[in-house]
């Protein structure tokens, strides 16, 4: 290898290195930031008026149960049912017809005790900032409880917090660790995004009208 050659490749490895370290800081920076506010025991977590839950898909594409959806139901409903909230907003993706991750949540949620009435649907929650900023602009939650793993309410949390609104967070139960080596590898470049629509401001896609809960 040529001399001008090796300094190439040795300033490419060098930048690539800086890079690997900037998303590693960034996101225990993210996770330390966020730590105190995160709560794993019911009988723990402060009283807020509403719940936020953040929507994933019901099933996963080989049509087996998707854990992730269920673990984050089971919370939401313990906290509905142990008194922590009142009222639970269910926050996904609906942007296409037969895919509508609000109606899906709202209706295990039924299944699992809690009352219609109770459950406000947020058609418009395709990324988690939207799903957080709705939440005060649209709900009218200047505090709520975010519910999801533990991975994705360090990120809502840490939204939030930029965002004005005093989050705290409920983990649901995460799922396998066979499970999580994709999920946790993309968590490393959303939270790098994170830092990116907090410097230019970024917002929902979609804002709206207010919806009272009450």
């Amino acid at each position: 290898m040529n001399k001008p050659k090796r300094k190439r490749t040795t300033r490419m490895f060098q930048l690539a290195l800086a890079a690997g370290l900037v998303i590693v800081l960034n996101d225990a920076y993210i996770q330390w930031r966020t730590a105190a506010h995160l709560y794993d025991n019911v009988a723990d977590i402060p009283y807020n008026e509403a719940a936020l839950v953040l929507g994933t898909s019901k099933q996963l594409s080989n049509g087996n149960a998707n854990l992730y959806f269920t673990y984050r139901m089971e919370a939401a409903a313990a906290l509905y049912h142990n008194g922590k909230v009142k009222h639970i907003i269910v926050s996904g993706d609906n942007s296409i017809a037969h895919y509508n991750e609000p109606a899906d949540m709202e209706a295990d949620l039924i299944a699992r005790g809690v009352p219609a009435a109770n459950i406000h649907k947020d058609y418009a929650g395709f990324r988690t900032l939207d799903s957080v900023v709705r939440a005060k602009a649209i709900f009218g939650q200047q505090r709520v409880t975010c519910v999801s793993q533990p991975f994705h309410n360090a990120r809502a949390v840490y939204i939030g917090r930029h965002r004005d609104v005093e989050m705290v967070a409920f983990n649901a139960r995460d799922v396998p660790a066979q499970f999580q080596i994709r999920v946790r590898l993309r968590e490393y470049i959303a939270r790098m995004k994170v830092q990116w629509d907090i410097l230019t401001g970024k917002q929902p896609r979609f804002l709206g009208d207010t919806v009272s809960l009450g």
